[in-house]
């Protein structure tokens, strides 16, 4: 029959063939056709004879057909036809599909949704037929039958949608019909039903099959709904990295169908998504742009659903696309430093961790798409690596102006710029170590910038290449000749930079041969610069080599101030390399060195000072060194026993026409000749034993020549005299001549040799009296120059001589001279001890020696002399100390001392500001540290374990002491009480309360005394009241909010100025005896409006939190919670602030500070308040809500308390402003020309001060426009709360204008009776008004 029908359709007529296919029975036809296709034979010809035969204009053509299309659809759906045949059949259905009538169209369309409900699609080949029948239905002008009634083709294409999409789809499906989709014409709206159905559908596929999908539905938002599909891939993958972090934490999960999803099959899965929705943007950039912009607005009502891990690291990619970049780097920056300040804000304020427990930290998220990278992620890293780069330089440490660079690693570590910065560098840091190929990219890019930046900080460049290297020295050695090239530059860097860069390659010389010869080529030539900060890189170089290149036999130093830091280095590379080498290499460099004892006293001071380390890590050049410095000391000492002074000064300077330097730093040479000597006698000589016998008396020798030496010029500094040294009290000091030039470097050197031999002395007189004896006469020769230069000073305010010069004790001796003095109860050391305790003034240089040590360790990180550099050691010095001036402060008052106090600052003042500068240095720089810093203070418990260190419970028995003390101070007579003492003692309280945990039970019983002490304590001195009540708000926030106390001041300070009506009688409430009348203006006044300003600023960024949750539609039920909690904490808090508003407005504040800042403050309210009102203007437009009573209680509120009164209060500010005009104007009346200046001046500040006015005006009202339009919106009147405004234009008062009428119809003459009026009306400020007004107009 097929090949019958074959043949006909060949004919010319379609009769024939007409005929013979009528004749066929109903199943016969499909049974052929399935017949034909299954043999693979003619099968599309046999279908275009059937089409022939069947004409669309026949009912019966249209019904076979029908049938045809019905029978084939199954058929190429069963899976038994070859690709080829099927795709053959398809093509030549969809060709004919156009020509069915509408109701044939809507049958077929109605035939494939009951196919697809039905889940029979396998391979999805027939849905290119579907989107075909669809397209041509959607034009068909047809009415037809749908259910009941009848639809047009567009209609029923709709609604066929519509079912489809509400219908359950196999999932096997979802990808063709997802790709059928994009070929039909689709409404908006349609488009909407179908990208959510697809995204509904992403939970119930297999994870390998959601790329492909994505892709479709990328595609397909090319028709528009772009922010739909991108909102829900964002979040499908947020879903999935969370419940895969939930896993993680709950490795055995119980519900075991849940925990089906291996994590590196999500992250490739993850990675390929990213991919596909590059490329879609890389050919439709509005899709880009579509992403930002939804992220961006997403970002403002939830930014833990905006910026999660996946969405990050697909911005990050998108970034690689130019156009795009600036955009999306500007998006995270702001991000970045917006949620740093969050937290930031967040942590300061126990107000608003209630209302906001869970805190959204970005630094987490970027660290995590990092760390994601690692799975093949290679399209994230260079947008990684670009924003940790622009992460560091947009918010980089700044230099001040003039000044040296603002401290790289110590202070503000919690502001948002440098947490931003800190985060670039472990961007950087992480991606270094995960991605291999783009190391040696980011390793240039670091040297890049450290060479260029030369001028600005470079510090966190630095300490990033030094992590870099510690993290992978073998692998740098591939990037060897990008660090060779940057040492050809080093001759030109700052020092400081030269320093941080050979620091930070350090490991990389030792595995390096290459690297390290050149090294030494560069800082050879460097020696010989004309540059000065050459030369001194090319010492500091080195040195560093010198330190790190050990000569066999030398012994290991466990106190190494710098850890080599790579473990995989210690193959010990270099031993197999010969050590004999290391020690010509190293003999080579030394003799290098020894050609800079005759250059700069810049370049001879880096030298003695780096001498001791290259001793202490490479014992083995012990003698030579010493040997150098030997030699060196030789040219300045006089071995003749009787000749004083011992030292040649003239030698140290040098004279260049007029001006003199200092040539050789000779109290630096003899200070590194003391710690080497020590140092050598200490290690060396112990450990040497009579190994080598020759060496021994070698070394003997020079120690024994060191030992004469310095015994001698102890001996000779003793018995000299000051004019010995041409420095007597008659000498010239002043900066500004070569002699007065000359006798300060005098001075200086012959102070630092004192300080030089006394340490000497003390550490090897071994307790004796006479040694001390030595001490103290050093001391007395320091102490007399000291004397004369601090008078010389006094004379001449110059800024350089008003520095004390830096003290050349060691740190360590620091510690040791301390302990001895103050600690020491050996009874066999009391004798001696005896002779230094009996001279106060020795005792309090010890103290304020070490004052200076601590404070050079909280500016710079470290301090001069040995060890200076190494933490460890300056902590435990730190810890020492601090405890001797503890016990010091605690055991001897002040008062005490002061009775027997001749000048000077007494001791125990000197032992806290001590304590005072090191507990700011162990927060800065040891916060790390502080359980053992506060467990060596604690004697008592010296011996408890340090895993079980309650930081809380110790630092509040140190409050305690203090608390002590400053009771004492409170409660002492007047003349007894000492401001500057009790100033820092509330500046120790205040920085030890940061040590105390804000939910703890201490932290309470610390805010309850301060309350109290500020209750109960008058106290008159300004800086004390203001540190003590800065000391309350800041520790008052961290428990609660604040505006309880703020209103309780605000009463105080109405209180204690009285009213502004002179007639009203304040009662007379006292809560704080802290406010008084010499304390209450300006000082609480402005404190109290300081702090209302934070509260208004927490504020004001809740209801912008809420004005964005408000706009956040889903998840609506807890949303509500939250914006009601929000809601009830900004009403409650405006609340308060009104009625402390209340108070201070009725205050007769003096003109001047208070009340501009009360203005401008009042002002913010105002505005503050209108922000809150569009809030509910904004909440009822979107939703029916009604105004919540508390809303109407605030408006209330502030329509009888505060804006009424805030009327009153600028006619009393301009009143108290014309007073002081009108007597401005009665003097230049006397005093015509004198007076001019004087007069213009107080006009001036009468105009600033009233400038904030009109503000205010301006701010109530807008305040109450949109009440107007609150209420309106509300049905519910919020202005009957409101008194009408004050007209400020024109004002007049009617009982005035009366007598002035009557007066003017009297005979008297005209300016008669104003003066009358001017009598009788004291009271009212018209007299005084119009002035005002001519006085705008000049």
């Amino acid at each position: 029959m097929a090949q019958r029908i074959l043949s006909l359709a060949a004919e010319e007529g379609p009769e024939r063939l007409q005929e013979a296919l009528q004749s066929l029975a109903e199943g016969e036809l499909g049974d052929m056709v399935t017949r034909q296709a299954l043999k693979g034979r003619e099968t599309a010809a046999l279908l275009r004879g059937i089409f022939k035969g069947s004409p669309c204009s026949q009912r019966s053509g249209v019904l076979r057909r029908l049938q045809v299309y019905k029978h084939c659809v199954p058929l190429v759906e069963s899976g038994d036809l070859h690709l080829s045949k099927v795709s053959e059949i398809i093509g030549l259905l969809m060709l004919e599909a156009r020509q069915l009538p509408g109701h044939a169209l809507a049958e077929l369309a109605s035939l494939f949704v009951d196919i697809i409900k039905g889940g029979s699609l396998t391979n999805g080949k027939s849905l290119e037929l579907f989107s075909t029948v669809l397209t041509a239905l959607a034009s068909s002008k047809e009415n037809l039958a749908y259910g009941k009634g009848e639809l047009n083709g567009e209609e029923f294409k709709k609604q066929l949608i519509n079912t489809l999409c509400s219908s359950k789809w196999d999932p096997r499906c979802v990808i063709h019909l997802a790709n059928m989709f994009r070929d039909i014409p689709l409404s908006g709206e349609e488009l909407q039903f179908v990208v959510e159905k697809v995204l509904r559908m992403f939970s119930k596929l297999d994870l390998q099959e959601i790329p492909p999908l994505v892709y479709q539905l990328l595609l397909l938002s090319a028709k528009g709904s772009k922010k739909t599909v991108l909102e829900g891939i964002i979040s499908f993958f947020n879903q999935l990295d969370k419940r895969q972090k939930e896993e993680q934490r709950v490795p055995q999960s119980v519900d075991l169908e849940v925990a089906t999803m291996p994590l590196d099959q999500l992250r490739h899965v993850e990675g390929t998504v990213i991919l596909h929705i590059v490329s879609v943007i890389n050919l439709d950039q509005d899709l880009g742009e579509e992403l930002i912009r939804h992220l961006k607005t997403e970002q403002q009502k939830n930014p833990g659903r905006a910026l999660c891990p996946f969405s990050v690291a697909l911005l990050l990619s998108v970034a690689v696309k130019h156009r795009l970049q600036e955009q999306i780097f500007d998006f995270l920056k702001t991000s970045i430093t917006r949620s740093c300040k969050d937290l930031q804000f967040l942590q300061a304020s126990k107000f608003l961790q209630d209302l906001f427990p869970q805190q959204y930290d970005i630094t987490a998220v970027i660290l995590e798409v990092v760390k994601n990278s690692a799975f093949g992620w290679d399209h994230v890293t260079q947008g990684l690596v670009d924003l940790g780069f622009s992460l560091m330089e947009s918010y980089e440490p700044k230099k001040p102006f003039g000044g040296k660079a603002a401290d790289n690693s110590y202070g503000l570590s919690k502001m948002p710029a440098k947490q931003a910065c800190r985060l670039g560098a472990s961007i950087l840091l992480e991606t270094f170590k995960v991605h291999e190929p783009i190391r040696s990219d980011i390793l240039e890019q670091v040297l890049n910038r450290v060479l260029t930046k030369a001028a600005s900080p470079v510090s966190h460049f630095i300490d990033l290449l030094s992590n870099i290297v510690v993290s992978a020295p073998l692998v740098l050695q591939t990037s060897s000749s990008k660090v060779t090239e940057t040492f050809d530059n080093l001759s030109f860097l700052p020092i400081d930079t030269v320093q941080g860069l050979l620091r930070a390659v350090q490991p990389l010389l030792k595995v390096s041969m290459s690297v390290r010869d050149s090294l030494i080529l560069v800082l050879q030539k460097a020696i010989f610069s004309r540059q000065l900060d050459a030369r001194k890189a090319a010492v500091a170089g080195f040195l560093l080599l010198l330190r790190n290149f050990k000569v066999l036999g030398s012994l290991s130093s466990s106190q190494c101030s710098q850890a080599i830091g790579a473990t995989q280095v210690q193959a010990d590379v270099h031993a197999c390399y010969n050590s004999a080498a290391n020690e010509a290499f190293c003999l080579e460099i030394l003799g290098s060195l020894r050609r800079c004892l005759s250059q700069q006293a810049d370049v001879r001071l880096m030298l003695y000072e780096g001498f001791y380390d290259v001793l202490r890590r490479n014992s083995q050049l012990a003698s030579s060194i010493m040997e150098t410095l030997l030699s060196q000391i030789k040219q300045y000492y006089l071995p003749q026993q009787d000749l004083l002074p011992p030292l040649k000064l003239e030698g140290c300077i040098m004279a260049q026409g007029d001006q003199i330097f200092l040539q050789e730093p000779l109290a630096h040479l003899l200070c590194c000749i003391q710690h080497c000597l020590a140092w050598y006698k200490s290690t060396v000589c112990l450990c040497q034993g009579a190994e080598d016998d020759e060496e021994e008396e070698e070394g003997v020798g020079f120690e024994q020549n060191f030992e004469e030496m310095l015994e001698s010029v102890t001996r000779r500094m003793i018995k000299s005299e000051l004019e010995d040294f041409e420095l007597d009290k008659s000498a010239d000091f002043s900066l500004s001549s070569g002699v007065g030039v000359k006798n300060n470097i005098y001075a200086i050197q012959v102070m630092g040799i004192c300080e030089v031999l006394i340490e000497y002395n003390f550490n090897i007189g071994n307790f004796s009296k006479n040694k001390f004896e030595d001490v103290l006469g050093l001391f007395t020769c320091y102490n007399k120059l000291s004397e004369i230069l601090r008078e010389k000073a006094g004379k001449n305010k110059s800024a350089l001589s008003n520095k004390t010069a830096r003290s050349f004790l060691s740190m360590g001796f620091v510690s040791t001279l301390l302990t001895a003095l103050f600690r020491d109860n050996a009874q066999s050391h009391e004798e001696s001890l005896a002779v230094l305790r009996s001279s106060t003034e020795f005792l309090r240089y010890a103290v304020s020696v070490a004052l200076q040590k601590v404070q050079q360790l909280e500016e710079t990180g470290q301090t001069d002399g040995p060890d200076g550099q190494n933490p460890e050691k300056m902590f435990q010095n730190l810890c020492k100390i601090t405890q001797v001036l503890l016990w010091r402060y605690t055991s001897i008052p002040t008062v005490v001392e002061e009775s027997g106090k001749k000048k000077g600052k007494s001791i125990s003042l000197l032992c806290l500001e001590g304590l005072l500068r090191i507990f700011n240095t162990v927060q800065q720089l040891y916060s790390a540290k502080i359980p053992q810093f506060l467990q060596a203070l604690d004697i008592t418990d010296g011996d408890a374990e340090e895993t079980d260190i309650n930081v809380t419970e110790k630092a509040a028995f140190q409050i305690r002491q203090f608390q002590r003390s400053l009771v004492n101070q409170l409660s002492s007579a007047e003349d007894d009480f000492n401001a500057k003492e009790t100033q820092s003692l509330i500046t120790v309280l205040s920085t030890l309360s940061k040590l105390l945990d804000p939910a703890s039970q201490q932290f309470l019983q610390f805010l309850t005394w301060t309350v109290k002490v500020c209750k109960e304590n008058a106290l008159e001195d300004i800086s004390c009241c203001k540190g003590l009540l800065s000391l309350l708000f800041s520790v008052h926030v961290l428990y609660k909010s604040p505006v309880g106390l703020l209103r309780e001041l605000a009463q105080d300070i109405h209180a204690c100025l009285g009213d502004i009506d002179q007639d009203i009688e304040v009662e007379g409430r006292c809560h704080f005896a802290i406010v008084n009348a010499k304390t209450a203006a300006p000082t609480v006044c402005l404190l109290v409006l300081g702090q209302v300003d934070k509260v208004l600023e927490e504020v004001d960024w809740l209801i912008k939190k809420l004005t964005s949750l408000g706009s956040d539609t889903s998840d609506s039920s807890q949303a509500s919670n939250q914006t009601q909690a929000l809601e009830k904490g900004v009403i409650l808090q405006l609340g308060t602030l009104l009625t402390v508003y209340h108070e201070l407005v009725q205050t007769a504040l003096p003109a001047g500070s208070c009340v501009d800042t009360l203005l401008r403050s009042l002002s913010k309210t105002y505005a503050i308040l209108t922000s809150l009102i569009k809030h509910y203007i904004q909440a009822c437009r979107s939703s029916s809500t009604t105004i919540p009573g508390r809303l109407e209680k605030l408006v209330k509120l502030s329509g009888s308390h505060l804006t009424p009164q805030c009327y009153s209060f600028i006619t009393y500010v301009q009143n108290i402003h014309s007073e002081s005009l009108s007597f401005v104007e009665e003097k230049k009346k006397k005093k015509k020309e004198d007076e001019a200046a004087a007069v213009s001046t107080v006009m001036a500040k009468v105009l600033r001060e009233t400038k904030p006015i009109p503000n205010l005006i301006f701010a109530i009202e807008q305040y109450e426009k949109f009440l107007i339009h609150l209420s309106k919106k509300s049905k519910v009147n919020l202005m009957q709360y409101m008194k009408l405004s004050t007209s400020r234009d024109f004002r007049i008062n009617a009982s005035v204008l009366d007598s002035a009428l009557q007066e003017q119809n009297s005979e008297d003459a005209e300016n008669e009776p104003h003066n009358d009026q001017s009598s009788t009306v004291e009271q009212t400020d018209e007299n005084q008004e119009p002035k005002k007004k001519r006085q705008r107009k000049k």
